[in-house]
């Protein structure tokens, strides 16, 4: 028995790995194309947030799509009540797994638990607390994932005082993290705290030791500018970004994320730029055509394409380069774009403790 089938046998991520040890382990968010043990995803049920029944089960078709795609490459859990259990099996294949954890909306990269490692074998969760992205959505039970997923595993909750969610953050594991102040120095998440003293607990949470700031965007889309819409973290340094071929400077969103390329290529950062696609499906004015949304697991890349046969191609040749030995497998999410969402967004990872 490997020492990660003894870990997840005795349910206990990080007690075995301190046992002895005279001092407190750091920890950190390892990188997302470090291996997973899993991935975790949210099953949509809520009639409040999702009253149209049609629409309601196109979004958990496209829910479920995902699962199915990531579990060819690593397990996936399910998160849903048990009462929606049956229903859920319905549509997942045999391959993804359902625990008994009560959801209301899909969003797991926002709810679920952000994962720390400390480098042997140790794992926590750092608790940054869901709060519906400040009080505009309902979220009883999706506000308790993180803490029910944590006591599940058996895994410790480290507290950071702050409010908002992972998707409001980008990454790189190596000691960078990325945001937007919209989605972070804002009354609805964090009143009281200053941008240093946020910067502080974000960092603190990640394990990180550096950060870039942008503006964003305040009160224009429920989640006030997640950065993981624009600008991903591919390796130390490097950012694949999702812009206009022409920026509208009357659009809040086309500056705002022009300024965030140019204070990435201001830090020295290496920016690689994809173009957003003209020819959509949905041509809706809010819908999130977003092609940097995308979640990788292990051997692969999961991504959105919006039927632009051009910037389609172009997006996942990019994406491929960016990762290269990994298969790409583009999908129809365009369900979750009318929600202002992607991919990523309704992901969450679990890394290996023993691969990082």
């Amino acid at each position: 028995m490997n020492r990660r089938h003894l870990l997840l046998g005795a349910g206990a991520f990080g007690v075995a790995s301190t046992m002895g040890q005279a001092k407190t382990p750091t920890y950190f968010v390892p990188p997302e194309e470090a291996p997973h043990l899993r991935t975790f995803m949210q099953w949509p049920t809520s009639r409040r947030v999702h009253p149209d029944p049609v629409f309601r089960e196109m979004v958990q078709q496209t829910i479920a799509d995902i699962a199915n795609t990531i579990a060819d490459f690593e397990p996936v859990t399910m998160l849903a009540a048990q009462s929606d259990h049956r229903a859920a099996r319905r549509l997942l294949s045999n391959a993804v797994n359902l625990w008994d954890v009560p959801t209301e909306d899909l969003w797991c990269r926002d709810a679920g638990p952000l994962f720390i490692v400390d480098g042997a074998g140790g794992m926590a969760v750092s608790q940054i607390q869901f709060n519906g992205w400040g009080g505009k959505q309902v979220h009883g039970r999706d506000a308790q994932i993180a803490r029910r997923v944590a006591d599940r595993l058996g895994v410790e909750m480290h507290a950071t005082g702050l409010h908002g969610e992972p998707g409001g953050v980008e990454q790189d594991g190596h000691g960078l993290l990325l945001a937007h102040e919209s989605s972070w120095v804002n009354h609805n998440r964090n009143p009281g705290l200053t941008r240093d003293e946020i910067e502080h607990r974000l960092l603190r949470a990640y394990g990180a030791d550096r950060m870039i700031w942008s503006d964003g965007v305040w009160g224009q889309d429920i989640t006030d500018f997640h950065i993981d819409s624009l600008a991903r973290f591919s390796g130390p340094g490097r950012v694949l970004m999702n812009l206009p071929d022409v920026p509208d400077r009357n659009d809040p969103f086309h500056v705002a994320a022009v300024a965030t390329h140019d204070r990435l290529v201001g830090a020295g950062l290496e920016v690689d730029v994809i173009p957003e696609p003209l020819l959509r499906r949905v041509n809706s004015i809010e819908f999130v055509a977003s092609y940097v949304n995308y979640y990788v697991c292990n051997g692969a890349v999961i991504m959105a394409q919006f039927g632009d046969q051009e910037t389609d191609r172009i997006a996942r040749d990019a994406v491929a380069q960016h990762y290269p030995g990994r298969e790409v497998i583009a999908l129809n999410v365009d369900a979750l774009g009318e929600m202002g969402g992607g991919i990523h967004c309704a992901t969450q990872q679990m890394p290996d403790p023993f691969s990082t």
